[in-house]
């Protein structure tokens, strides 16, 4: 069986969050052969409250540590992909980082193994089911909507 191959392309385009504030939307690309593959079915959202500046985006502090845990949980699921991050939202007091997963329970501990050298974070998880990659599809449209302008 041949490896599955997973795009390392990404794109960023700014949003507005209900509170007018800008929302970055980083999504990856090229992701219909992981899409078609089935097995990724759980979808699942971290997010990083954080005190925001007055555009509601993190302090370079917390903005630092974030990209390192990106870049850690991104080397972790590339080399062991149980779970493909798909998409990072980061305005308006939060980062949101969104992962489709084979196994919850894999995932959860891999995610925990990653995050053992960091401090304790304020992070709270929501799973759920998304076998058709809703969430995916319709960040994608971000990218779009700003091609368009």
């Amino acid at each position: 069986m041949a490896k599955l191959r997973i795009s390392d392309e990404w794109w960023t385009a700014p949003a507005e969050g209900e509170s007018g504030n800008l929302i970055l939307v980083t999504g990856r690309r090229a992701m219909d052969n992981v899409i078609a593959t089935g097995v990724y079915r759980y979808r699942v959202e971290v997010t990083w409250p954080y005190e925001g500046d007055s555009k509601g985006l993190p302090a370079y502090a917390d903005s630092k540590v974030m990209a390192e845990v990106t870049d850690a949980l991104n080397d972790c699921f590339n080399s062991d992909p149980i779970a493909v991050m798909t998409g990072i939202y980061t305005g308006d007091g939060q980062r949101n980082w969104v992962f489709y997963t084979r196994s919850l329970h894999i995932f959860q501990r891999k995610f925990n193994e990653v995050l053992a050298p960091f401090p304790t974070l304020p992070l709270t998880f929501e799973a759920e089911e998304d076998p058709d990659w809703q969430e995916y599809r319709e960040m994608c449209q971000c990218e779009v909507a700003n091609c368009d302008d």
